[in-house]
């Protein structure tokens, strides 16, 4: 081309031309911001404490649709009391040392290992209907379970309470506690529609049928969560990596984390009763004088309470206008307070009835009864008061430390004994221990409770955890530097 010359395109070829040039960069930034906008979605705290509330919405939401029936949905409460004497006492013995599982095989695996043993259980309740002699597979099904829940709810309790910022810990608790509950719910809602139409004492194949294939669906969502050293908080700050030291250092760590930190044995008479209320609850109430389309709605509206009881509490303890310690003593005041309200109420209920005075085949009240919607009140006021315990008792322990290592031990303390109470009162109840026994007995530990409770806030809660709080965080790493150390070159 002769110089001076400057070539001409057509203006379609021009078009082509400025159409790549200008168009295509924003393009590839457009791909790249959403990829970004995915990844950081998929890492985003609340995006990982969701899937743990859609695990437990699966696995132990369902359970907990099946026990708030009574007896399991079947007209003898016995064998499903036993079956769960024996899950609780399983649970208790394998969470004393789950965090230590959990620090040594990692979340995910843990979390793996903990949805397993949910469908053989819904299993079993399907085989009891089908065969009633097979009782034995009930409760031996109860003590596998036992060991699965031990494991799920460690880690649950560690990653839910490691992922939240100090100021978030409520919230988070309350996401997770909504989502969970709303699994009993929609269980509660299918039971309640499949039997509507029943009028006698026991639910039919598909209820057990509907809750073993929701179970199923959940064992395959712990391999697609993320691991925690990957996960950044609100704040900016990364969530401590869980080493996985030897089990020699995991054991000792049990020891250690009593020693630094006592003052978590005042809580264990909170945790002892945290999970025996549930016996008076669902068999010595709703099982005992309810039909099952009652004892269904019953059920409904009570893990339906517990959502809005566990939202209510968990943005109350993350009110900024308030330091930490005055929300820790709301939420013990409105506990204490519950306490007594609705165990007062629920007195004038149990006084008027006793296991000889129920056969199992009688006539009980339906949800046309006249005084149902008193007696269904209670329900409601019962799921409330059981979410802001166990949200209460969640936030307490993140209150004194944010180490998901030192978490997972409390948690473990926590399920521990925990179960420990209800293993015992599930066999009380399974023996036939009178009713009003077994509701004294709930009150009386509920308070009891409480009273040890209160020097643990008064003296523990600060308004920010220090970093001298985070023990077993620095005793693995000084043992890790250690290790290092005496590692050849």
């Amino acid at each position: 081309m002769p110089s001076g010359e400057t070539m001409s395109l057509p203006d379609d070829e021009l078009d082509k031309v400025s159409t790549k040039s200008v168009d295509s960069p924003p393009s590839r930034s457009r791909m790249l911001e959403h990829r970004k906008s995915l990844h950081s979605l998929y890492y985003h705290p609340v995006t990982q404490v969701v899937l743990l509330g859609v695990i437990c919405f699966l696995c132990p939401g369902m359970f907990n649709a099946l026990t708030g029936l009574g007896g399991g949905g079947q007209v003898d409460a016995t064998t499903s009391a036993n079956s769960n004497a024996a899950l609780y006492s399983t649970t208790s013995a394998v969470s004393f040392f789950a965090g230590s599982v959990f620090n040594k095989l990692g979340p995910r695996r843990t979390l793996q290992l903990g949805t397993l043993a949910y469908p053989l259980f819904f299993g079993s309740y399907l085989a009891i209907n089908i065969h009633p002699g097979a009782g034995a597979f009930v409760v031996a099904a109860g003590a596998i379970l036992g060991f699965s829940s031990a494991l799920l709810w460690t880690s649950q309790g560690s990653l839910m309470l490691a992922y939240a910022t100090e100021a978030q810990k409520g919230v988070f608790i309350a996401i997770f506690w909504a989502i969970f509950n709303l699994g009993a719910v929609v269980g509660s809602a299918v039971s309640f529609g499949q039997n509507f139409q029943r009028t006698n004492n026991s639910v039919g194949n598909g209820t057990y049928v509907a809750f073993l294939v929701l179970s199923l669906i959940a064992l395959t969502i712990p391999a697609s969560m993320a691991d925690p050293e990957n996960i950044i908080r609100a704040d900016g700050t990364k969530v401590v990596i869980v080493r996985r030291p030897s089990w020699k250092t995991e054991v000792y760590g049990l020891w250690v984390t009593i020693r630094t930190d006592p003052m978590i044995l005042l809580l264990f008479p909170m945790f002892f009763s945290s999970n025996y209320f549930y016996t008076w609850q669902f068999n010595d109430y709703n099982s005992a004088i309810f039909d099952i389309r009652a004892r269904a709605l019953n059920n409904f509206v009570y893990w339906l309470a517990q959502i809005f009881g566990s939202i209510a509490i968990g943005v109350a303890l993350d009110q900024a206008r308030m330091t930490r310690r005055a929300r820790a003593f709301l939420a013990w005041s409105t506990l204490f307070f519950g306490t007594f309200a609705v165990n007062i109420w629920a007195y004038f209920y149990q006084r008027t009835y006793t296991r000889q005075s129920i056969p199992p085949d009688a006539q009980k009240m339906d949800i046309y009864s006249a005084d149902f919607a008193a007696h269904c009140w209670l329900m409601i006021l019962y799921g409330l008061l059981d979410s802001m315990w166990q949200t209460t008792a969640y936030w307490l322990m993140g209150a004194m430390t944010n180490d998901p290592a030192k978490l997972a031990v409390f948690i473990g303390f926590y399920k521990s004994i925990q179960s420990a109470g209800g293993a015992g009162v599930w066999r009380a109840d399974a023996v036939g221990l009178p009713y009003m026994n077994i509701f004294l007995s709930t009150w009386g530990l509920m308070a009891g409770g409480l009273v040890f409770a209160f020097p643990m806030i008064y003296m523990r809660v600060k308004n920010h955890t220090d970093t001298e709080d985070e023990t077993l965080a620095a005793m693995r790493g000084a043992q890790m530097d250690q290790t290092a150390e005496k590692a050849p070159v």
